[in-house]
């Protein structure tokens, strides 16, 4: 497979700076080398560099860094419509709000195809606010809502050219939603598996399940990945750190089935902030978990050490 590393030096979506520097810790970790060990074809394409920013006001005060935000999504729009053409991208975030940009580009390229793109949602958060519903003004929290067509992002963010049907994202790892949210996405056809779901059923049935509708949909699949998803104990690198997160072996198995299925064809890793991490502890894991996703087996797995 060829894959294309894109990095998205994202932080104006977050309130804690650091996730700037997330896409060179996924290269000091090794990536690269991990990739081409299992036989894959790697091009690093750099960092993206956001649009120019124009002067945009709402009238919600809470937002923050809403001009910088909105040029890195008609930057990435660009980015991942680009190079899903050929090839599998994989984006290094960043944070999340990286996603309004990709999924709104991959979604676009999936509708020149006829097929449907799916997303697998792996976070602690839903991320469904809207620019009028965010109380923290915080942009990371908003690309769910944007990239399934939710109003109120009007003459604001750019026009989604595709929206993605929520009846094809499914969210798994979800632990931490805000009241608006859980009103709003209720009402929405997205599956929303959160931690007791996992505890009650296990992430094979869970995913199982959803795999089985992307495959009968002849359907793209993009995964995005948050290190929030995990449990904090294995992955201190972030900012919005929430108890109770997938273990390393919940996370790992979701990648192998993942690669099993075949279904994937892009992905993005977000919310690394180096600046939060011990020893590249968690640098180290995320690369570890895009190599299971991209074919490493449990028994090749290397033995790391952080005492």
């Amino acid at each position: 497979m060829h894959c294309k590393l894109i990095g998205a030096p994202v932080q104006d979506g977050t309130g804690r700076m650091g996730c700037e520097m997330g896409p060179s810790a996924f290269r000091a970790a090794g990536l690269r080398q991990a990739l081409e060990e299992l036989g894959h074809e790697v091009t690093d394409l750099g960092n993206v560099t956001p649009a120019a920013q124009r002067n945009i006001t709402h009238h919600n005060p809470a937002l923050k860094n809403l001009s910088a935000v909105v040029a890195w999504i008609e930057a990435l729009e660009q980015e991942a419509y680009a190079h899903s053409a050929d090839g599998f991208p994989v984006f290094l975030g960043g944070d999340h709000a990286l996603a309004a940009g990709t999924v709104s580009g991959l979604s676009r390229r999936a509708k020149e195809q006829g097929r449907p793109l799916f997303v697998l949602w792996l976070d602690a958060h839903t991320d469904f606010h809207t620019l009028e519903t965010t109380v923290s003004g915080n942009l990371h929290g908003t690309p769910v809502a944007y990239y399934t067509g939710r109003k109120g992002f009007e003459g604001v963010f750019p026009d989604v050219k595709a929206p993605v049907d929520p009846a094809n994202v499914c969210m798994i790892g979800i632990r931490s939603v805000d009241p608006a949210e859980r009103i709003a996405i209720r009402d929405t056809a997205i599956t929303v598996n959160d931690m007791r779901m996992i505890d009650e059923h296990g992430v094979v049935a869970l995913l199982t399940r959803f795999l089985r509708k992307v495959k009968e949909a002849n359907g793209l699949l993009h995964v995005s990945l948050d290190v929030d998803f995990l449990d904090p104990s294995i992955a201190p690198a972030v900012g919005t750190t929430v108890p109770g997160g997938a273990t390393f072996r919940e996370a790992h198995l979701i990648m192998e089935m993942l690669h099993d299925s075949a279904l994937v064809t892009s992905f993005e890793a977000v919310e690394l902030n180096p600046f939060l991490d011990e020893r590249g502890r968690t640098a180290c894991l995320m690369v570890d978990l895009i190599a299971s996703l991209m074919g490493r087996s449990v028994m090749d797995r290397p033995t790391r050490s952080f005492v």
